[in-house]
């Protein structure tokens, strides 16, 4: 008798568990809560998330090349591709340097919409589960999954209006560890800020390792002032949230990624020799030498290394 009831309260345990809306315990988690699990990893490393980089057909050679006297690295075979879901034609080259990856496309074509407006790609172990987790946690989805040559795509946009490009590849890539992992900058409103980091900590498994309500001002253009700027990290790679009123002179809020470097001032002599302007700096704040920089085609980036 003892043994049948030891088993039919089992087995009414169980289906109270299983029950939609039962006890709500997480065992997983060993906690009490609402019983709903966490959107799975989806990442795969920093070295595969590349910066979108577009550029006029013409500067395209040029300025990958001033990439590479800049920061080193070698390329991918450059190729004329439909990379949209719509018709459109575009040279595409993949370029690996030891301080992150870029992504080139020179239009041949008119961008179809929102393609340009993106600012990274990040490769996913399922792209199908991605676009789940990420509407899951409050992201929207301007493009849903089409095919390109080598596997499919996707944009979402995270609250505050950031846009990101997902990808997954038929044959899985290998790419070499990066020496530094680059800072995916994004600049958000105060009135954004909380959502988009909320869903971008939910999707990407990531922590903030700092959070400085007072960062110095000189950062963003406006060095009388401070401002709220929100370091994330996850296997995906880094990002900065730059929480700003978008009253931000030139060329703030232009750049796509922040690249660490060992030495700011030898990678800046490497970058004029290659026709690389220098907008702002060298300057000195939360213990880096930064500068803002133009290469040929217009593209704009941070490049910082740390003050020794």
């Amino acid at each position: 008798m003892d043994r049948i009831w030891g088993i039919r309260t089992l087995a009414l345990l169980i289906l109270l568990i299983c029950l939609p809306g039962g006890t709500g315990i997480n065992l997983a988690a060993g906690q009490s809560g609402s019983g709903s699990t966490a959107p799975p990893n989806l990442a795969v490393g920093p070295q595969y998330d590349t910066t979108h980089v577009y550029v006029a057909p013409q500067d395209f050679d040029r300025f990958v090349a001033s990439l590479l006297a800049t920061f080193g690295g070698t390329t991918s075979n450059e190729g004329v591709f439909t990379v949209t879901p719509t018709p459109s034609e575009t040279m595409s080259q993949l370029v690996l340097t030891p301080v992150g990856t870029l992504s080139v496309f020179g239009f041949k074509t008119p961008v179809p919409y929102p393609f340009g407006a993106e600012r990274t790609g990040y490769l996913v172990t399922d792209i199908d589960a991605a676009i789940a987790a990420a509407r899951a946690t409050g992201a929207d989805v301007l493009v849903t999954p089409f095919d390109d040559p080598i596997g499919r795509d996707a944009i979402l946009q995270w609250p505050g209006g950031v846009n990101t490009q997902i990808y997954w590849h038929t044959i899985a890539p290998f790419y070499k560890q990066l020496q530094t992992v680059p800072e995916n900058r994004v600049y958000v409103s105060r009135y954004a800020v909380d959502a988009f980091v909320q869903s971008f900590l939910a999707f990407s498994h990531g922590k903030v390792v700092a959070d400085q309500a007072h960062a110095p001002g000189v950062e963003i253009g406006r060095p009388a002032e401070s401002y709220r700027r929100i370091r994330i990290e996850s296997t995906f790679g880094k990002l900065a949230v730059l929480v700003t009123d978008g009253h931000l002179p030139y060329p703030y809020g232009r750049e796509l990624t922040g690249y660490e470097v060992a030495n700011l001032s030898n990678t800046l002599a490497k970058a004029r020799a290659a026709g690389v302007t220098i907008l702002v700096g060298p300057y000195a704040s939360d213990g880096r030498n930064a500068a803002m920089v133009q290469f040929p085609s217009g593209y704009i980036a941070e490049i910082h290394s740390p003050v020794n």
